[in-house]
């Protein structure tokens, strides 16, 4: 059996009055993250890690944020996209493990559906995906809540 291992890093600036989009779920605060999708910053990374791993470049190479028919795309249709492409090259998801870094709001009230929503949309079981948080102790960007970041890192295989 052949294993890959793929990381993912993106930055999404946080604005009143915009949606804000988590791990396919919405969650309930004053300001959402900008994008030209529905700026998903923790599926925006899972699809970086995941396109890494098939070395198959990063997500921005295959859904342009020039393209208007990614205009405000939810971001599972991006990430069942990108599991297309890493099945036709004979690839499959192993695990998940990600890390989000925002001041506020906390999300732990909301990691359990936001795991059921990934798991579900990558076939696998909630048991391989995993999602922490971390704040930066009001440091930076995500400190001042002007952003919110988020990495992952992927285990895919093959026969």
């Amino acid at each position: 059996m052949k294993m890959r291992v793929g990381f993912g890093y993106d930055v999404h600036q946080l604005q009143e009055g915009e949606a804000f989009w988590l791990g396919g779920i919405k969650i309930d605060h004053p300001k959402g993250a900008v994008g030209h999708s529905d700026a998903d910053v923790l599926i925006h990374v899972i699809c970086d890690a995941l396109l890494g791993a098939a070395n198959k470049r990063d997500i921005g190479y295959h859904f342009s944020d020039t393209d208007p028919k990614y205009k405000g795309i939810d971001s599972k249709i991006l990430l069942k996209e990108t599991l297309a492409i890493i099945a036709n090259l004979g690839w499959k998801v192993e695990n998940v493990d990600s890390t989000i870094c925002l001041q506020k709001p906390k999300i732990t009230p909301y990691v359990s559906a936001m795991k059921s929503c990934l798991a579900e949309v990558m076939n696998i079981s909630e048991h391989d995906v995993s999602i922490k948080a971390t704040t930066t102790e009001r440091l930076g960007f995500v400190g001042r809540e002007e952003g919110v970041s988020a990495y992952a890192v992927v285990l895919i295989s093959r026969e």
